[in-house]
């Protein structure tokens, strides 16, 4: 199936998709610091730029998006039928970009989590990820430095 728009109106609507201050990362900010956690945003010292860094805790958060990071088992990250070999390409080396910055985080002693976009769509289930995500943030400091 054809593309419906013009090379043009392409570039224009995706151009519009935003990198940070994505709703969803937004949704989760709020409720992160709800909870009591502070963070710093974007630090460009760290490989792949976390959208949150929390520096107390040594861990980085990454607020991916289903479509573009291919979420398991996500409804959201589907394949698009036009020139579907170039997505697939596009699709693989965001996968295999994630695994590296992972990996390069980890190997710096960063604790990596991730949160994706289809787990804070609603009220309750943003609350009850970030809930999660605190716990898990907190827990895992307590193990390593008990007091």
């Amino acid at each position: 199936m054809p593309d419906f728009l013009t090379p043009e109106q392409r570039s224009e609507r995706m151009s519009r998709i935003r990198s940070r201050d994505t709703k969803p990362e937004l949704v989760l900010r709020r409720e992160l610091h709800r909870l009591g956690l502070r963070y710093t945003l974007g630090n460009k010292r760290l490989p792949g730029k976390p959208d949150l860094v929390l520096p107390r805790h040594k861990a980085a958060v990454f607020v991916h998006g289903c479509f573009w990071h291919r979420h398991p088992g996500c409804n959201i990250a589907t394949t698009p039928k036009s020139n579907t070999p170039y997505w697939q390409e596009k699709f693989d080396r965001n996968v295999s970009r994630d695994a590296r910055v992972r990996a390069e985080l980890e190997s710096q002693g960063w604790r990596v989590f991730v949160v994706w976009e289809c787990e804070l769509q609603s009220g309750k289930r943003s609350s009850r990820t970030a809930y999660q995500l605190a716990d898990e943030i907190r827990h895992a400091r307590t193990l390593q430095n008990p007091i």
